[in-house]
Formats: structure tokens, sequence, C-alpha cells
């Protein structure tokens, strides 16, 4: 069976005035009865043109490891937390479940954001993110030298700075360095070392 084609909403207008939005891409595994694929699919199409009426929904896709597994692996994505806990609360949602509740049984749920978000969110038939230990060595690729430029900038620039109460000088670091980590070098090291991050 070939993946369902992500159901992809039109671009919202985005409204400056509000904080950034930090979309949440949940990653479910449900073990199928083999004998009533054809229900299923249909069950699971149901599921995802109902998510597609909901605010905040980004899109979804199901997969099969081989033809002859019964795992089925789904990933939706809502535009934040807010938005994703209003569907999974919902009553439409809770009936659809039970409606597939002789049909598949759910064997996984992992929720991905935060730090994951650095990289590409994984797609159906394809590895989930890089490996842990490449993920570190993205981040250390960019927090060494902006750490380092950092520590020397305040060394020359601001005498006395390295005098300042421990706590102070922490605070407005991590105030100074998280942002750009987050906004700028990450996504330049990320984008760099992607041929590698995903071999």
């Amino acid at each position: 069976m070939t993946p369902q084609e992500p159901n992809l909403p039109a671009p919202q207008a985005q409204n400056p005035s509000k904080a950034p939005r930090i979309p949440v891409t949940v990653s479910i595994t449900r073990r199928v009865d083999p004998g009533r694929l054809a229900e299923v699919t249909h069950w699971v199409q149901a599921g995802v043109n109902l998510a597609n009426t909901y605010e905040g929904f980004l899109g979804s896709g199901w997969v099969r490891a081989a033809a002859d597994s019964h795992e089925w692996h789904m990933l939706y994505r809502f535009a934040d937390e807010a938005s994703l806990d209003a569907w999974e609360v919902s009553d439409a949602r809770a009936e659809w479940l039970y409606e597939g509740r002789e049909l598949v049984e759910v064997s996984r749920v992992e929720r991905r954001t935060g730090i994951e978000g650095w990289f590409d969110e994984p797609q159906p038939g394809v590895p989930a993110a890089p490996p842990r230990w490449k993920q570190a060595v993205t981040i250390w690729l960019g927090f060494f030298p902006l750490s380092l430029a950092f520590t020397y900038a305040t060394f020359y620039l601001v005498p006395g700075w390295h005098q300042l109460w421990p706590l102070a000088t922490v605070l407005i670091t991590t105030l100074c360095l998280t942002p750009t980590m987050t906004y700028v070098l990450l996504p330049f090291v990320t984008r760099l070392l992607h041929p590698w991050l995903r071999r």
C-alpha cells in the first residue's frame, strides 16, 4: 500500500504581533487487523479528513513498513500545543477512535517538539530523525564558536564583566545565546550538514 498523501491546508496569514507558534508532531504506531485492511483504510482516511477540519492542522501521513506488516505508522502535525489539544480532546475524535476500536490497537505514541524541531520532522517512509549523536555534534558545532565569540567580546568590550555576580552573568549569557542559536546558527549549521545528517 502506498502512503496517504499529506493533506495540507492553505497557508494562513501571519500576525506579527503574536508570539511564534511551535508546531507539534505526533507519531503513532498502530497494529492493524490484517483481515480488515479495506475497513482500516476507510477509517484512516475518515480520521485524516476529520482532523483537516480543525484549526491548526498542518498535515498527516500513513505508511506500512512492508506489504505483510501488521503495524501502521502515522504522523500528524498541528501548529501548536493548543490546537493539538483541541483536536485530541474533541468529541469528534473520540467518536472516530471508538469506530476503529476493533480495527486497530495503539502500541506507541510520541510527541515531537522543542529541540527535535531544529531538524526536519519525520515523513512516512524515511528515518524519523538523525541519530542523537549527530544532533549533539550539530548543536556543538554551532554553540562552541558562538560561546567562544561571546566570551571574548564580553571580556574585552565590557570591563569587569567576569567579576559580576555569577548568576547575573549566566542569566545574561543564556538570554543572549539561546535565541541566537535557535533562530540563526542552528538552522544554518543544520542546512550545511543536511546531507551528512540524513546519510
